[in-house]
């Protein structure tokens, strides 16, 4: 009797990648690129089928070829499928074309895994909502495997990223990801600064002035504003990004920051103007008030600092532009203590991504809100597709700092950044700190900043030797800071977040 495959879903994403590669590209007079696409479905017996794009009709996407032409009379039930791109959403097609996403949910199929995001406009993670809305639960392709799909699908994403959002309705309701996509209608574009519409469109280079027609159609086509008869008015997001007072109108726009000194005193500042200024303003307003914003001495100390602000850089934009909007009755804030900077975000990771995936800085691609992570990486304010969490590792290395970690206080997603290298130990509990000696302590210093480490790497940065540095892993084992990853000369020690 033969036995059910084993599932292993990083092998079938493998796979899926192999099969994309074989896509043919369709020839288009437009000379719009085609992307690579694969897709793979699991039936529940375990059995399995492969499509690429192309692969049996010109242009016929992967999806719409395994689940229609291969598999169009068969029962699909409880089946599981793979996609190395995001499933187009229902609008996305011209009518009466149904969305692949669309066509999963009608063939019963609850669980999917999506390789990127399609970053055209019409699609750009309302297919990933519309499957969710219709209850079929959706995981991403891990981080690395992402990456290899972007580097295959470079002119594809590129042209995608520029195209216009300019898709026929159909009988299905598009999903919304925010009512930020909604017309603000107590806003006109007088309401909307025209310097800084003026420095988006030089960075994209967008036709027509601001407040012309032909800038206002553009802006219209990105989701920034809305038509409203002969005229236009700001929608949610453009109000947010270049609105001369969001909060006006948004009670939950901006950034709210705080500073507490060792004194005992503190220091407030509201940034509630447009939004694509507020990383620069609250980085200048820190460098005012923090010229040292590492406890450092030595030459380094001014290019260690500058590190230290492009690592808060990032975490502001990476609150700013991922947080739920739709949580109204909170803000933004940025809290500042003389051991770390807190950056708070309303609202919890957007699914499937997790709170462990976010501490773990491994966490797979995908933006909450697609329109203004556009802006904000043409402005190249953000990166083009992540969340900044590379950038954020990296800066903290390079500081020598600890990693920051991530926590969860209801309504905020939480970014700890530490200011010193001893701030990570200073942040643990009196009771674990009284059980460490001070080579331990030292010990942590360096294990926090790296987030994983081995014997060996201990023994190099320390100076222990072998026997040495196993006590410490042992200890900073047995007192809950780390866990061991591996066996034998594979071991790793990894970092236990909050």
């Amino acid at each position: 009797m033969a036995t059910k495959p084993k599932f292993e879903p990083r092998k079938l994403m493998e796979k899926t990648i192999e099969v994309m590669r074989l896509s043919i590209n369709e020839l288009r007079a437009d000379g719009k690129a085609s992307p690579l696409v694969g897709a793979l479905l699991v039936r529940p017996d375990g059995s399995a089928d492969t499509a690429y794009r192309g692969e049996l009709r010109d242009g016929d996407h992967a999806e719409f070829t395994v689940l229609e032409r291969k598999n169009r009379a068969v029962p699909l039930d409880g089946s599981k499928l793979f996609a190395t791109l995001e499933p187009c959403a229902p609008g996305s097609r011209s009518h009466p074309k149904l969305g692949c996403a669309e066509r999963i949910v009608l063939a019963r199929i609850k669980e999917v895994w999506v390789g990127i995001e399609d970053p055209d406009p019409t699609v750009d993670r309302k297919g990933i909502k519309y499957l969710q809305d219709n209850g079929v639960t959706v995981h991403m392709f891990d981080r690395d495997l992402q990456e290899q799909i972007r580097a295959a699908n470079t002119d594809f994403i590129a042209q995608a990223m520029e195209r216009k959002a300019a898709a026929e309705q159909v009988e299905a309701k598009p999903a919304t990801l925010s009512a930020m996509e909604n017309a603000v209608r107590t806003a006109d574009l007088q309401d909307l600064a025209p310097d800084v519409l003026e420095r988006y469109r030089s960075f994209t280079k967008l036709d027509g002035a601001a407040g012309s027609e032909a800038l206002s159609r553009r802006l219209m086509q990105q989701g920034l504003l809305k038509a409203d008869g002969n005229t236009f008015i700001p929608a949610g997001f453009g109000m947010l990004l270049f609105g001369k007072s969001p909060r006006d109108v948004m009670p939950q726009a901006g950034l709210l920051g705080t500073i507490h000194y060792p004194d005992g005193t503190e220091e407030v500042h509201d940034f509630d103007g447009p939004m694509v200024l507020i990383p620069e303003q609250a980085i200048q307003w820190l460098k005012d008030k923090l010229p040292n914003a590492i406890s450092r001495s030595g030459a380094q100390r001014k290019e260690l600092t500058e590190k230290f602000y492009e690592l808060a850089r990032e975490g502001i934009v990476n609150a700013l532009v991922h947080r739920n909007y739709d949580v109204i009755g909170a803000k933004c804030q940025l809290v500042v203590t003389p051991d770390t900077v807190t950056i708070k975000s309303p609202g919890s990771p957007v699914e499937p991504i997790t709170l462990e995936q976010l501490q773990k800085f491994d966490a797979p691609m995908l933006s909450r809100n697609p329109v203004l992570h556009y802006v904000f990486a043409k402005m190249e304010l953000a990166e083009e597709r992540g969340l900044g969490l590379k950038s954020m590792k990296a800066r903290a290395s390079e500081a020598g700092l600890p990693l920051p970690t991530y926590g969860w206080e209801n309504p905020y997603l939480v970014l700890t950044l530490y200011r010193n290298p001893a701030a990570a130990a200073g942040s643990m509990s009196p009771d674990i700190r009284k059980q460490l000696k001070e080579d331990e302590l030292d010990s942590w210093q360096f294990v926090a900043s790296k987030g994983l480490v081995t014997t060996s790497e201990l023994m190099e940065r320390m100076g222990f030797d072998e026997r040495k540095a196993q006590r410490v892993l042992k200890k900073l084992l047995d007192v809950g800071l780390v866990r061991r990853l591996g066996r034998g000369p594979a071991t790793h020690y990894e970092v236990v977040r909050p």
